[in-house]
């Protein structure tokens, strides 16, 4: 009876501590975080308030800045448009600021106050643009100056900001005074807690099993353990201050022909240095082993070939460490061994797949010098005959003067072209050559600048044309800032040159992402086009589509232009119709470095 009345006492007494241990703190903390979203909330209007008034200010001068650079002669469509868009969304901004501040007079009347000067900069700036459409530039600057001068609106903002700031700072000082009282609060219950705690302890100790069930539980551990020591694949052995066993996994006892027995209990004790028949005789790592047991040292990776009772030569690692015993002052050895044969083997043939390797660089180093060399003489060579032909020709045309009739001043010419179209050839193989071999410098490079370039260059040529160009943002990529920009000469030069018999060219530059994350872009043209079943014909060497009377050209800018794109780990193809225009399409790898890069420019 006494008993269970104690019980019922110590069960109250625990439904109790739990009680208070856990309602209590929860109420606080629940209280304590409903007062921090509620500062939090506020402490967030302030700052929407603040960020409101700044954005109104912004919007305003942005729209006069886009009103003064449209006065200043700048006829770019997008500054067009953020003139003409002057201050639209300014009366929604104030409308939200006033809804936002509608419990703080002193805010509302400093809002009226910039709605008034918000109002009066957009009324001046709207006369500056009637003006400017009439072509009065000067009475339109003269407006937006006195909108600069009478409705200044900085003062008003900085009133706003400061009445905000003041506002959060009196917020905060009621949030941290509450967060005091809830502090003294948390500091009751924390005392009630390590009282209650303390009972708890005490009332649980005397519970506490006795010692015989807990050694029987520790037996029952150490016999776990031994049994996962011997489960483990990895040879592992326990040895004594002189290196005799005490303790080996039956992996070691495998390996090493050790009895049966040994494998899983310490009924005998051996000298490691008879073990495996010589296996551990290596005297340097005898040594290092009495080192770990003397000098607490560890013995890390240490590589050996050890030849086992199976007749086979083993590269092992082994590790070793000392370890304390807790029942006498003698320290013990923890022993393991790694096979790593299989490794090791692995290891040689990747050095062997090296050096052949390292042969193959060699041999294709040698070619590409012969292959430089051989350019080199071929240019050489070829270019003294030419030079030779086209010098001659000049010569004998010179010679003949008058007396060469038609027919031969036409030969002269035929000879002449010729030879100038071999030494062109002879430049453009050599430039797809020297494609191929040359190292690539990577760097970050703008293709929207590198796009721009081109198309100045390809417009110089073609001033008596009507070109219209549509080209959407680029990105930066990694890559040779040298080998793009040839690239994109070719791709807007065949671009300009293919719609040469269009009254009006239309050339679109774009990009879209790829479905492996790579840029994928685009150049469209409302030219020529080609008919697709030749398109594997497209980016040979000297390979066209068309004849040279209709478009001028040698057939090789496209083959330097998919070697580049190769190079830098890309693809190129295209679409087209014959009569409809055509569309290429080339993929360069993204990179999180050009990204980095473009974001910073930003």
């Amino acid at each position: 009876m006494k008993d269970s009345v104690v019980l019922r006492w110590r069960v109250g007494g625990l439904l109790l501590a739990v009680l208070v241990i856990v309602a209590l703190p929860y109420a606080v903390t629940r209280s304590g975080a409903r007062d921090a979203l509620k500062a939090g909330e506020q402490v967030t209007r302030s700052s929407e308030v603040k960020s409101l008034t700044y954005q109104i200010a912004y919007e305003t001068r942005d729209s006069e800045a886009a009103l003064y650079r449209m006065l200043n002669g700048d006829t770019d469509p997008l500054i067009q448009a953020r003139a003409e868009q002057t201050g639209k969304n300014v009366p929604a901004l104030l409308g939200k600021l006033r809804e936002m501040t509608r419990e703080n007079p002193d805010q509302q009347v400093l809002i009226g106050a910039l709605g008034a000067r918000v109002d009066g900069r957009l009324e001046r700036m709207q006369q500056a643009m009637l003006q400017h459409k009439k072509g009065d530039n000067v009475a339109a600057n003269q407006a937006m100056r006195d909108a600069g001068i009478l409705f200044k609106m900085d003062d008003v903002v900085e009133g706003i900001v400061r009445n905000e700031d003041a506002t959060l700072l009196s917020r905060r000082t009621e949030a941290h005074r509450q967060s005091l009282n809830s502090s003294l609060v948390l500091g009751i219950t924390a005392v009630a807690q390590i009282v209650l705690l303390a009972i708890v302890v005490i009332v649980s100790e005397r519970q506490i099993g006795r010692r015989l069930q807990a050694e029987v539980r520790e037996s029952l551990a150490i016999k776990r353990s031994q049994l996962i020591v011997q489960a483990v694949r990895e040879p592992i052995a326990l040895l004594d201050a002189n290196l005799h066993t005490l303790l080996v996994n039956a992996a070691f006892g495998e390996l090493y022909g050790l009895p049966y027995s040994q494998g899983h209990a310490q009924t005998q004790s051996l000298p490691l240095a008879e073990l495996g028949y010589g296996a551990w005789s290596d005297s340097a790592l005898i040594q290092r082993l009495n080192d770990v047991l003397l000098l607490d040292r560890e013995l890390w990776d240490y590589e050996l070939i050890q030849r086992t009772v199976d007749g086979i030569d083993r590269h092992v690692v082994i590790n070793a460490r000392r370890l304390a015993q807790d029942d006498s002052g003698d320290p013990v050895l923890l022993l393991t061994v790694s096979d790593i044969t299989a490794r090791a083997l692995v290891e040689h043939q990747v050095k062997e797949l090296n050096r052949q390797l390292e042969g193959k660089v060699q041999q294709v180093s040698d070619v590409n010098r012969e292959l430089e060399a051989f350019s080199y003489s071929v240019s050489h060579d070829l270019r003294a005959p030419l030079r030779h032909i086209a010098g001659f020709t000049d010569k004998l045309e010179r010679h003949l003067n008058e007396q060469a009739d038609e027919s031969s001043r036409h030969y002269l010419q035929v000879i002449s072209d010729a030879a100038h179209r071999m030494a062109l050839l002879i430049d453009d193989l050599l430039v797809f050559s020297r494609l191929g071999r040359g190292a690539l410098r990577l760097q970050p490079v703008d293709m929207r600048a590198l796009v721009d370039e081109a198309r100045v260059l390809v417009e110089a040529e073609a001033q008596d044309r009507q070109l219209l160009w549509h080209i959407e943002p680029l990105p930066i990529v990694i890559g040779d800032e040298n080998m793009l920009r040839t690239v994109w000469q070719n791709m807007l030069g065949n671009a300009v040159k293919y719609t040469g018999q269009r009254e009006v060219a239309r050339i679109e530059v774009r990009m879209v992402r790829g479905n492996e994350g790579e840029y994928e872009f685009i150049v469209a043209d409302n030219g020529a086009g080609f008919d697709m079943q030749y398109a594997d014909k497209l980016f040979g060497v000297f390979q066209r589509l068309h004849r040279a009377s209709q478009f001028p050209g040698n057939g090789i800018g496209l083959a330097n232009v998919q070697r580049i794109i190769t190079r830098h780990g890309g693809r190129i193809w295209a679409h087209a119709e014959l009569g409809m225009g055509a569309r290429f399409h080339f993929t360069l790898p993204a990179s999180d470095l050009a990204e980095t890069f473009a974001q910073e420019r930003s």
